[in-house]
């Protein structure tokens, strides 16, 4: 019975709420473990029987075990997701979850790359097929701020060069339109011309990149390329994807954009989320300031 909720849940959050499936797996991940707990103490037979209390006791022993703040917030989230849902369907006449408490998080700011490293990273010389398609998806994703999912996911007729924009469907769904550089438009001239013709074997993959194979190149296969160029370019910090999508936001935000416009290219549904990278811009500016300034207070040893 307990289960039966939770397959309806994640059927609505798949059609209704048209979420990726990585999302879905994240709540799936949340919600399983949450399942179980109830499972385990042999008292519920269905949802209607939890109470605020149950769910206490539940994050706290999540806390018992050191899980984090950030992961006990983003359970806290998926719970009262799916609360709410047992409402809507009229499965609970009640919400337990109301009023929990969402701990307090230490806020991190993303990792990013300087220009020089980004110039270092993009720096392909190689022109052999696979060569010049890693340029091309390094340099798109710096040039556009795309995530992973939504990079592999591109189909050729996504990209327009002549326009100079990329389409692209980010998360539930919903459509942007993203500006390109010159760099990336002459690069990716030559990979859709040349390289991926050299590489697909025939014309029923549409995926703009692919693989050695001719197949549509996966998530695994984007992070293998970005952490063996970083090494062949001679960058010694560990280089993850994200890591162009944040320099691209942050490089735009330095140079003078405004937030808003940031916010529509990065698809962030909340512009809270944004302004993660004004402190960014801000903490980057005191370090070049105590750096270069001569009246700066200057740290010693």
């Amino acid at each position: 019975m307990l289960k039966d909720a939770l397959d309806d849940f994640f059927h609505f959050l798949r059609i209704e709420r048209g979420l990726s499936q990585n999302t879905i797996t994240s709540y799936r991940r949340d919600l399983d473990q949450y399942m179980d707990h109830f499972e385990n103490k042999q008292a519920f037979s269905n949802w209607q029987g939890v109470e605020h209390t149950d769910i206490t006791h539940f994050l706290f022993e999540l806390k018992k075990q050191g899980k984090s703040s950030a992961t006990i917030a983003r359970m806290i989230s998926s719970i009262r997701s799916f609360h709410q849902f047992l409402i809507r369907d009229q499965i609970t006449n009640h919400d337990p979850s109301l009023h929990l408490e969402t701990p307090k998080q230490d806020r991190h700011l993303p990792d990013v790359l300087n220009a020089d490293e980004i110039d270092k990273l993009l720096n392909i010389q190689g022109n052999k097929p696979l060569d010049i398609r890693n340029k091309a998806m390094l340099e798109l994703m710096y040039a556009t701020g795309l995530r992973v999912t939504e990079l592999v996911s591109l189909k050729i007729s996504d990209v327009h060069l002549s326009m100079g924009f990329v389409r692209c469907l980010g998360k539930g769904g919903k459509e942007r339109i993203i500006p390109l550089g010159e760099p990336a438009i002459d690069i990716l001239e030559v990979y859709i011309h040349d390289a991926r013709k050299s590489l697909t074997k025939n014309d029923t993959v549409q995926n703009l990149f692919v693989n050695h194979h001719g197949n549509a190149l996966s998530r695994q296969g984007f992070w293998k390329v970005i952490k063996q160029t970083a090494i062949e370019q001679g960058l010694i910090k560990p280089i993850t994807p994200h890591m162009l999508r944040h320099s691209f936001a942050t490089h735009l935000l330095e140079n003078g954009a405004d937030l808003r416009s940031v916010q529509e290219m990065l698809g962030h549904a909340d512009i809270s989320t944004t302004q993660i990278y004004t402190h960014i811009t801000k903490t980057r500016m005191k370090d070049m300031y105590d750096q270069f300034h001569p009246r700066a207070v200057k740290k010693t040893d």
